[in-house]
């Protein structure tokens, strides 16, 4: 309440019990922070945002729920938050905001988590498990918070200087490159933080649309810049995705960026670049993915000497490794156990645990999932309807006696199902059927015009 008293503004501070929230963080909680340095790290965000909201649908109807967001977090550097505050109102305890304070901290890998309500803060610490209560004016300085987190890190061995190391080096920024959202920074995080422990085989998984290309660029940026890492070899199984990785999210190393190409690349001069881009199966020395002849295999090792010494490449990230990388006795296997020494990440949206295929036996268990239902509920990806569509070859389709393929190649007398196609057998009349389709929906539904309220 403002008065004004012989020209002079007189300000009536209400009870703090009568305060809400936002006042009881400006007048306490804000100035709390402050005084222990925080601000000038540039370090504290007041109300961050860090989803999108889920996309409801309802009908013809889209609409968002709220977004989860954090009164405060604090960052020991743009790479790394540390802590966040969660801030209530003085008719609720100073630990009525600790929870929901924890479970933002779980999402976001922070290892401090604090509530307040303008008397003091409650503190959980995750690294020790421990909680405690401070007074309002207790609250940690930025050196004493980074202090205990570097030496509770790791069960209280601290941190590697390669943890330390990796930690100083900031993300690729630029006018057109996007900052991570809030998994992807916890994806590359961790992935950096394992490697510089010393581990040698990761699994990443990342539904599709939440931006694994991105988060395999940011890591790479990250390590080359530290020194951690210096050749980077990047495989994939198709050449779009190849050429997309290359112009589009490694853009910014392009001068340091090769593709591999045999028949074009002089042994003498293709060891001074930095980041190289191959297809598992030219660097397996055959045209089709799924073509395990053993010929094929035993010669991978001798067609890679051709161009790079088992040691050449220190890291090396497998694009959907649930594909041909991921059988064990696949000659795509071969390529990474030719360059067995360099650090091998694995990324895939469906790992696959069959017992013929397994990602974990190769690459071990999930270091981060970000699952598909977990990006709809942070409203970074749409919920979606399956559409049914029948055929005119459904269930039960059978090659005629002595049928050829588009290769002159006999085709195996059975009944092939819908767990066949496009796995085991492609029927091109098949797929242009279901495309039609697809393509007669979307122009029902408008698919150019943009609609309030759509997404």
């Amino acid at each position: 309440m403002v008065a004004l008293t012989k020209g002079i503004i007189k300000m009536d501070i209400l009870p703090k019990n009568k305060m809400s929230e936002e006042d009881i963080k400006l007048n306490f909680i804000t100035p709390a922070l402050v005084a222990k340095g925080w601000q000038d790290k540039i370090t504290m965000e007041t109300t961050v945002q860090f989803t999108k909201g889920k996309i409801n649908i309802k009908g013809n109807l889209v609409k968002r729920d709220a977004p989860k967001k954090a009164d405060y977090i604090l960052y020991i550097n743009a790479n790394n938050p540390i802590a966040i505050v969660e801030a209530k109102d003085n008719k609720h305890m100073v630990s009525y905001g600790l929870q929901q304070a924890m479970t933002y901290a779980k999402m976001m890998d922070i290892p401090f988590a604090y509530s307040s309500n303008g008397d003091g803060f409650t503190e959980h610490d995750f690294l020790t498990g421990k909680e405690r209560h401070l007074a309002l004016n207790d609250f940690p300085t930025y050196n004493e918070l980074c202090d205990r987190y570097k030496s509770e890190a790791n069960n209280s061995a601290g941190l590697t200087p390669e943890e330390s190391l990796i930690m100083e080096q900031p993300y690729y920024t630029s006018q057109t490159t996007y900052t991570p959202y809030y998994y992807q920074r916890k994806a590359i995080n961790r992935t950096v933080n394992t490697i510089a422990k010393g581990q040698q085989r990761i699994l990443l998984v990342m539904a599709t649309g939440t931006g694994k290309t991105y988060t395999a660029f940011q890591i790479v940026y990250r390590l080359l810049k530290s020194g951690l890492k210096k050749k980077i070899l990047y495989l994939a199984d198709r050449n779009i995705l190849v050429d997309q990785s290359i112009q589009q999210d490694f853009k910014p190393l392009e001068k340091t960026i090769h593709k591999i190409n045999f028949s074009k690349d002089d042994p003498t001069t293709i060891t001074s670049h930095e980041v190289y881009f191959s297809l598992y199966q030219q660097l397996a020395g055959k045209d089709d993915p799924d073509d395990e002849d053993e010929n094929a295999q035993e010669n991978t090792a001798e067609k890679l000497a051709t161009l790079f010494n088992k040691d050449f490449f220190d890291l090396i990230i497998v694009d959907e490794c649930h594909r041909g990388s991921a059988k064990k006795d696949s000659s795509w296997r071969k390529i990474l156990e030719y360059f067995t020494s360099a650090t091998q990440i694995g990324m895939t949206a469906t790992p696959k645990e069959t017992k013929y295929v397994s990602n974990i036996d190769y690459f071990g268990e999930p270091i981060y999932t970000y699952s598909l239902r977990e990006g709809i509920d942070d409203g970074f990806l749409a919920p979606f309807k399956v559409i049914n569509i029948k055929t005119n070859i459904g269930e039960g389709w059978r090659p005629f006696k002595g049928q050829l393929d588009k290769n002159g190649m006999e085709i195996e007398d059975r009944i092939y199902s819908n767990s066949d196609y496009d796995y085991n057998i492609e029927l091109e009349s098949r797929t242009e059927e279901v495309a039609r389709e697809i393509t007669d929906y979307l122009k029902s539904t408008d698919r150019r015009r943009e609609r309030k309220g759509r997404c």
